[in-house]
C-alpha cells in the first residue's frame, strides 16, 4: 500500500489517510461491540494495521512542516499501536491511549503550524490529545468517563473526516515542501 501511495499527490494521501482512519475506527468499534474471542482479536489487528498506514501517511504529509516533530509523532503513534496490538496494559494503565494522546498532541501542533490545513483541525487534535491523556490517571478516567472517550473520538473523527472529504491545499503543501527541500514522496 505504501509503495503505491509514495508518489501520490499530497491531497490524495490526505484522503487515503482519512478513509483508512474511518475504516479502522469502524472496524475497531464493530469488533469491540459485537465480536468476541479470536474474532475480536483479529478485528483489532486489522484496525491497528490500518492505523499504522495512517500514521505513515500523516508523517509523509506533515514532514514539510517540521521533519523532527513529524518523526517523533510517528514514533509515538507506532509505539502506541504496538501496545494496542499486544493489548499490554501495565499496572492497569492503557498505555496505548496515552501514546495516542502524545501522537495527537504532536499532530495537532504540526497541523496548527501548517499552511495547508485549517488551524481548527490542529485545535481538534489537541483536544483529542487532552482527552486521551486523561488515561494517565485511573481515578481521572473514572471521573471523566465516558465524556473523555466521546471527546477524543469525536475530535479525531472530525479531523479525519475533513481529510477524507476535503483533503488539503496541495498548492500550499507543494510551496512548503519546496521551501523546506522535502521531496514530494
Amino acid at each position: 500500500m505504501m509503495e503505491r501511495t509514495a508518489g501520490a499527490p499530497p491531497r490524495l494521501k490526505a484522503r487515503i489517510a482519512g478513509g483508512l482512519y474511518l475504516l479502522s475506527f469502524l472496524t475497531a468499534a464493530f469488533t469491540e461491540l459485537f465480536a468476541h474471542g479470536s474474532l475480536n482479536f483479529a478485528g483489532g489487528l486489522v484496525a491497528v494495521l490500518g492505523m499504522v498506514v495512517v500514521t505513515l501517511l500523516l508523517y509523509d504529509i506533515l514532514r514539510p512542516v517540521n521533519r523532527s516533530l513529524a518523526l517523533l509523532a510517528a514514533f509515538f503513534g507506532l509505539v502506541g499501536l504496538s501496545f494496542e496490538a499486544l493489548r499490554l496494559q501495565p499496572r492497569g494503565v492503557n498505555v496505548a491511549i496515552v501514546f495516542a494522546g502524545l501522537y495527537c498532541l504532536l499532530i495537532g501542533c504540526l497541523i496548527f503550524r501548517s499552511t495547508f490545513l485549517p488551524r481548527a483541525l490542529g485545535a481538534l487534535m489537541t483536544l483529542a490529545a487532552l482527552a486521551w491523556l486523561t488515561w494517565l490517571s485511573n481515578p481521572l478516567v473514572k471521573l471523566l468517563s465516558p465524556y473523555n472517550l466521546a471527546t477524543g473520538a469525536l475530535a479525531e473523527l472530525s479531523v479525519f473526516l475533513w481529510l477524507l472529504v476535503m483533503g488539503l491545499n496541495a498548492q500550499r503543501w507543494n510551496e512548503l515542501a519546496s521551501a523546506r527541500r522535502v521531496s514530494p514522496r
